[in-house]
């Protein structure tokens, strides 16, 4: 416990530079791979859209500061189309209290318990660090976390 505190914390005081760069690399990473394992494409990014959203959802808010950090990363997945309202409402929707979302974290975790350690340690990074993307990660965060990690 102490020790995943203690990388909440290292997350937490990451600068948007090096937010952006990490979940760039890592998107680029996580992404084929999902597409190997659902097998195709569209399914691989509907998959790590759905951890991205989880994620921006946990602690059932979305500030402006929190979308316009992840906007190239929701951008990616879901296109101009998208706008802050639109996920802030998304996020509500997956209140961590809602039945969508507890459906939605049971479908993740066996998921998960099907991929590499690497490609599983790598989504819940990046799931981490969209959680952290507002310099704290909420209780409810990290329960959202330690829900993944199982």
């Amino acid at each position: 416990m102490k020790e995943f505190d203690q990388i909440c914390k290292e997350f937490e005081t990451l600068d948007v530079l090096t937010y952006s760069a990490v979940l760039a690399a890592k998107s680029a990473e996580i992404l084929p791979a999902l597409t190997a394992v659902t097998g195709t494409a569209e399914d691989g990014a509907s998959v790590f859209a759905l951890f991205i959203l989880g994620s921006i959802a946990a602690d059932g808010k979305l500030s402006e500061e929190e979308y316009l950090v992840l906007y190239p990363l929701l951008h990616t997945f879901f296109g101009d189309e998208l706008n802050y309202d639109d996920c802030r409402k998304a996020a509500l929707a997956l209140r961590p209290e809602s039945r969508e979302l507890k459906k939605c974290v049971n479908d993740m975790v066996d998921l998960l318990g099907q991929l590499s350690d690497e490609l599983k340690s790598d989504i819940i990074l990046v799931c981490l660090m969209i959680c952290a993307v507002d310099g704290k990660v909420s209780l409810k965060e990290k329960r959202w976390i330690k829900q993944l990690i199982k």
